[in-house]
């Protein structure tokens, strides 16, 4: 039993695999350059090249790995070195269409031109309401208006004076009051005949001058209706003249422009429109300040039509740009309109129409965190359509889900060209691939990021080199060889394989900035090991409060686990909780019962649907094994329960498959297991042994159960051999084993693991198929054998 103890017991050094600080030809980081190539991640620094080189469609990427392994600060410099050797795209504007005021008019213009453009607009509408008001309160035009005012009532006269002389002449008189005009006869005297004498006149003059009378009231008529048009004639003259000292007005400021922007066909023809607005509007640049207050409230509506809405200005920009949108929402990504109220109802127009981030990256290159784009309604249709158009649609979502018809401004679409970067996990990758058709055509580079690289010398001079940049980066503190050793040796354990290091570039720096604080609390200039195992130390004692509740019910014995002594049917198995970032392994006894029956291995956590289905696998697989080895040839009678005592949410994965056929195999050898001892790993058919994770959480965690009652030099743990190699234990438990206080086996089988447990061989058959007496499997093999006999002494019966 020694000498198989021995075999199997592992060395103190074979717990942790330390790194060698001798290894560092520096005292401190100071002493080492930055690094300036990325760490690992061939695999998607290629996708990623790739990627950004294939300018055909649907030549987007998706980058996958789990938050804080940096994926952002990789892409985004890569991205940003490329950028900058790209010409830089051209600038957006929205300008006002003054025949369809809804439908505004993009237009395009090298970077810089824009708020140019907007800037010249803006001034030309300060210089036009000085110079169009003073216009009109020149000499020259009101000599105009006057000129045309004179003809009209000169027109007016005459034609009335034509109709009176005539009416002289005819021995009539026509007189003007408020109420029109009056006709009247008058004598060769020129004077009004009264009604009286006018009848006493002959019949025969009477009704000529009655006539005469009836026909110059016909020509005042003829001439009343004349003079409306007059007055048109008039203003239309007026309006001419207005046009005409409006255009002197305009006219030099707007040539003005279309010199500066003769090599803008759309551009001359925004100024050619604007100034005939203008000469059509100029009373808006000549109404009293009162009158604008009072009808408009706010000046600024009345030239809005006038403005240029910049959406995308490059003036600052070098290269293409690459933009990381944080809030992805509808607005941010594709357009905002925005409105004002107005006359107690809101309104917009083309100025209040806001650039989402695909406006800005429009030319270059936009990121986004695929998770949140799917958290926000309407985003993940709107980015789909967009980069399958290849066109920009200013499109409100009310308008897009068609829950209002109201008109609103719907401006020509914007040509796009654009790289979009996805940055998620795996599991939202797959759930796209399987669930929206699009996505594969869409995204057609996956961008896999490595959570580990492999453990050797390189890596690790390169880790030195990293930790330096990260501390000089965010201004910390320089670190010793040790502290830089014991922060490489703690990606070790996240990466859970001796043989690897992790990529989590956020740990790492956390890790750094954290021992920064201990460090700066000592007043050293220098961080220390022991400034990385305080912050190691205050990480896990932030989040470990679950943790704790957990071991004080067992020490308290609410919860019931055994560390000393033997039970039959009783075994010490190990679990991992994930519990708010932080992971860790306790203790948990499961138990076993059995006799003769026809119901074989009965999960009691499956039955009652507090499993997982790997577990629920794992308990079948000993099903498999026990029927695999024992009794071949008589019928197997057997009926057993498994459970994990005092366990009150779900059970999942097969790493307690060894310990759940061990405690099986007590229970059908009546022979206890000692309860000093904790077992972790997973079984196949054959009784080999497999790997499980979390070995290091789950060792530490029956280590702290055990050191808390008292270590015996008897308490140890069972593992996987192939576990070995991802063993990366605290230093206490690394002591404590070196002390033998505590013992970690390594096993390969489970005739290993049950003699390890019971002290007692498992067995193997002779050539005549009989295991030893009273070994383990022979014990096991005659308690089935007698189930068998009962079974058909009860079928006998039965009968």
């Amino acid at each position: 039993m020694k000498e198989l103890q021995r075999l199997e017991q592992l060395a103190p050094k074979q717990l942790r695999q330390r790194v060698d600080e001798k290894q560092f030809a520096f005292k401190t980081t100071d002493e080492i350059k930055d690094l300036t190539e990325f760490v690992g991640q061939s695999r998607a620094l290629k996708a990623v090249q790739l990627g950004i080189g294939i300018k055909n469609e649907g030549y987007n990427l998706y980058a996958m790995g789990p938050p804080g392994i940096g994926k952002h600060s990789v892409i985004r410099t890569i991205l940003e070195a490329e950028a900058i050797k790209e010409p830089i795209p051209s600038d957006w504007c929205l300008i006002n269409n003054f025949q369809e005021p809804q439908k505004p008019i993009p237009i395009e213009l090298p970077a810089g031109f824009g708020s140019i453009l907007r800037q010249d607009m803006e001034l030309l509408l300060e210089d036009l309401k000085i110079s169009i008001p003073v216009t009109f309160q020149s000499d020259e035009y009101k000599l105009e208006m006057q000129k045309i005012s004179d003809e009209t009532n000169d027109q007016q006269v005459k034609m009335l004076n034509t109709i009176i002389e005539n009416a002289r002449q005819e021995g009539l008189e026509i007189f003007s009051s408020e109420g029109g005009f009056t006709i009247l006869p008058i004598n060769e005297h020129g004077e009004v005949i009264s009604s009286d004498d006018f009848k006493k006149l002959p019949e025969d003059i009477r009704h000529k001058k009655e006539t005469l009378m009836a026909q110059f009231s016909k020509q005042i008529a003829e001439f009343m209706k004349k003079i409306p048009h007059l007055y048109n004639e008039r203003r239309k003259k007026e309006k001419e003249i207005k046009k005409e000292f409006t255009f002197l007005a305009v006219g030099h400021f707007i040539d003005d422009l279309k010199k500066k922007y003769k090599k803008f066909p759309t551009v001359i023809d925004y100024l050619n429109a604007v100034q005939q607005d203008i000469l059509v509007n100029f009373k808006d640049f000549i109404k009293p300040e009162e009158e604008v207050n009072t009808f408009l409230g706010i000046e600024k509506f009345l030239f809005t039509r006038y403005k240029v809405n910049v959406l995308v200005d490059h003036a600052s920009t070098k290269g293409a740009p690459v933009i990381y949108e944080d809030h992805p929402s509808y607005q941010n990504l594709i357009c905002r309109v925005d409105h004002v109220a107005q006359f107690g109802s809101l309104v917009t127009d083309f100025t209040l129409i806001k650039p989402g981030a695909l406006h800005k990256a429009n030319g270059g290159y936009l990121l986004l965190d695929a998770l949140k784009v799917l958290q926000h309604p309407l985003t993940w249709d709107g980015l789909k359509r967009a980069l399958n158009t290849h066109k920009l649609t200013i499109e409100t979502p009310e308008r897009m889900t068609g829950l209002f018809s109201t008109v609103s401004l719907d401006p020509k679409p914007i040509p796009l060209k654009i790289k979009v970067i996805l940055l998620g996990d795996r599991y939202t990758y797959h759930l796209l691939c399987t669930l929206d058709p699009d996505f594969n055509e869409i995204f057609k580079v996956a961008v896999d990021f490595e959570e580990n690289i492999d453990r050797n010398h390189k890596n690790e001079i390169i880790y030195a080199q990293l930790i330096a940049t990260l501390a000089r980066k965010y201004q910390l503190r320089s670190l010793d060889r040790k502290a830089v050793a014991s922060i490489i040796e703690q990606t070790v354990r996240l990466a859970e394989d001796t043989e690897k290091l992790s990529t989590h570039m956020g740990s790492i720096k956390n890790l750094i900035q954290e021992a920064d604080f201990f460090a700066g609390k000592s007043n050293r200039k220098v961080i220390q090991a022991g400034d990385v195992k305080k912050a190691i130390e205050a990480q896990i004692h932030r989040l470990d409060q679950y943790k704790q509740l957990i071991y004080e019910d067992i020490n308290r014995e609410i919860v019931l686990i055994e560390t000393k002594g033997g039970r039959i049917g009783q075994i010490n198995g190990l679990s991992v909780i994930n519990h708010i970032g932080l992971s860790f392994g306790h203790p948990s006894r499961i138990t076993a019962r059995v006799r003769f029956g026809r119901y074989g291995v009965i999960d009691i956590q499956r039955e009652v649907k507090m499993s997982g289905p790997i577990h629920s696998k794992g308990v079948l697989i000993l099903s498999g094994f026990l029927t695999g080895r024992y009794i071949k040839d008589d019928p197997f009678s057997l009926t057993a329960s498994l459970v994990f005592e005092q366990t009150y949410g779900m059970v999942e994965g097969d790493s307690a498959s060894v310990a759940e056929l061990c405690v099986l195999l007590s229970a059908l050898a009546n022979v206890p297991i000692k309860q000093s001892l904790a077992v972790t790993g997973s079984i196949n058919q054959h009784g080999d042994i497999q790997a499980i994770g979390g070995v290091n959480q789950k060792i530490e965690g029956f280590f702290d159960v055990c050191k808390a009652r008292g270590l015996t030099g008897e308490q140890g743990v069972l593992i996987p051999a192939i576990n070995i190699k991802h063993l990366m234990l605290r230093e206490d438990v690394v002591h404590a084993v070196k002390n033998k206080k505590f013992h970690i086996y390594a096993i390969k089988t489970i005739d290993q693991a049950i003699k390890l447990l019971t002290g007692i061989t498992a067995g193997k058959r002779n050539k005549y198929g009989i295991f030893p007496k009273d070994s383990i499997n022979d014990r096991v093999e005659k308690c089935l054998e007698q189930f068998a006999q009962d079974k058909i002494r009860v079928n006998k019966n039965s009968h």
